[in-house]
C-alpha cells in the first residue's frame, strides 16, 4: 500500500463522520418536525462509529507502511475508547431529559456508545496486526510468542462479548416496558439490532486476535464467518417481520432501522470472510470482498430514498429515513477497513 492510498482510506471514516455530525445536526437544528428530537442526536453520534472506524484503520495502515509508533500503539485505540464514554455519558444525559422522543434517541446512542468500544477493541486487537501475514505465510502451526499471550486474547474476546451482552440486556430490559408506551418498543427493537452488531463485532475481534497469536484453527474459519450472517439476518428478519405485524402502527417504520443494521452487519462479515477465506491458502476472489460493504452503503442509501420520498405522504418515514443515511455512512467506511485487510493480507 502506498502513502497517498493510505491517507484515502484513512480519510473516508473521518469524512464519513463529518458527514454524520453535519446531518444530524442540521436535523436537530432546523424544521418544526418533534421527529428530529430523535433522528438529529442518533444520526449525528452514529459519527462516533466512524471515529473508531478511523482509529481501526490508522491502527492497521501505519503498520502496512511503517510508520507505526510505540505510542499510536495505545493513542488510537484511547482515542475510541474515548469517543465511546463521551458518547455514553451523552445518551444517559439525553434520554434523562424525559421527554418520549430523547428517551428514545438516548437509549439508542448508548446502544451506539456500545458499538463503538467494540469498534476500539478491534482496533487494540489490531496492534499487532503485522504478525497475520506472517503467521499466514509461515505456515507453522506453533504459538508466535510476538503475539498475544493467551489471557490478551481472552480479556480482548470477553470484553467485546460483555459488551454485545450489556446491549442484549439492554435490549430485553426496553422491550418489558413496552407497556408503557411505544418509545420503549422502538427503543429495544433498535438495541436489538444493535446488539446484533456488537455480537458480530465479537467474530472480528476473535479472528484478528487468534490470527495474531496464530492459534486461528479450521473450526474458525467456519464459526466466525456464519457466526456474523447468523446476527445480520436475525437483524434484517427482525426488521420484515416487524413492518409486516404492526402494519397501521407507526412503530412498523423501526423495522426499516432494523434492516440497515441487518445490511451493516454484513458489512461486518466482509472483513471476517476475508480473514477466514485467505488464512493460510489461496483466495481467487479476495480482492472481491471489499464490494460486499460497497453494496450495503448503496442499498442503505438507496432504501433511505425511497423512505424520503414515502416521508412526503407519512411523517412516520421521517426518523428512519435519516438513520439509514447515518448506516449507509457507516457501511462505507467498512468498506475503507476491508480494503485495507485486503491489502494486508495479500500475497501479491
Amino acid at each position: 500500500m502506498n502513502y497517498g492510498i493510505s491517507v484515502l482510506f484513512r480519510a473516508i471514516p473521518v469524512f464519513m463522520a463529518f458527514i454524520c455530525f453535519f446531518l444530524g445536526g442540521f436535523i436537530f437544528l432546523y424544521g418544526p418536525d418533534p421527529a428530529k428530537y430523535v433522528a438529529g442526536p442518533v444520526v449525528f453520534f452514529l459519527g462516533a462509529i466512524c471515529l473508531a472506524l478511523f482509529a481501526t484503520a490508522g491502527t492497521i495502515i501505519r503498520q502496512l507502511i511503517h510508520t507505526y509508533r510505540p505510542v499510536f500503539k495505545y493513542l488510537l485505540p484511547g482515542f475510541g475508547y474515548l469517543v465511546a464514554i463521551v458518547t455514553f455519558i451523552s445518551g444517559i444525559w439525553i434520554f434523562g431529559l424525559g421527554t418520549t422522543n430523547y428517551l428514545v434517541s438516548g437509549h439508542v446512542i448508548c446502544g451506539v456508545a456500545l458499538i463503538t468500544a467494540c469498534v476500539s477493541t478491534a482496533a487494540t486487537s489490531s496492534t499487532k496486526f503485522y504478525l497475520i501475514p506472517q503467521n499466514s505465510h509461515s505456515g507453522s502451526t506453533e504459538i508466535n510468542k510476538e503475539g498475544f499471550t493467551a489471557v490478551t486474547e481472552k480479556i480482548l474476546i470477553v470484553l467485546t462479548v460483555l459488551f454485545a451482552l450489556t446491549a442484549w440486556v439492554w435490549c430485553i430490559v426496553l422491550l418489558s416496558r413496552t407497556s408503557l408506551g411505544s418509545a420503549y418498543l422502538v427503543a429495544g427493537t433498535v438495541m436489538g439490532g444493535l446488539a446484533c452488531i456488537a455480537s458480530s463485532l465479537v467474530a472480528l475481534v476473535a479472528s484478528i486476535a487468534r490470527q495474531i497469536r496464530n492459534d486461528y484453527a479450521e473450526q474458525d474459519r467456519k464459526f466466525w464467518p456464519k457466526l456474523v450472517f447468523f446476527f445480520g439476518t436475525i437483524s434484517v428478519i427482525w426488521g420484515i417481520v416487524l413492518i409486516l405485524a404492526m402494519i397501521g402502527n407507526a412503530a412498523n417504520t423501526t423495522g426499516f432501522i432494523m434492516i440497515g443494521l441487518g445490511l451493516v452487519c454484513f458489512s461486518i462479515s466482509s472483513k471476517v470472510l476475508l480473514l477466514a477465506k485467505v488464512w493460510r491458502q489461496e483466495y481467487a476472489l479476495a480482492n472481491r470482498i471489499p464490494l460486499i460493504p460497497v453494496i450495503t452503503a448503496l442499498l442503505c442509501l438507496f432504501l433511505a430514498a425511497f423512505l424520503f420520498e414515502e416521508g412526503l405522504y407519512d411523517n412516520a418515514f421521517f426518523v428512519p429515513a435519516r438513520v439509514l443515511t447515518g448506516l449507509g455512512a457507516i457501511c462505507f467506511c467498512l468498506f475503507s477497513i476491508v480494503s485495507i485487510l485486503e491489502s494486508g493480507t495479500s500475497k501479491k
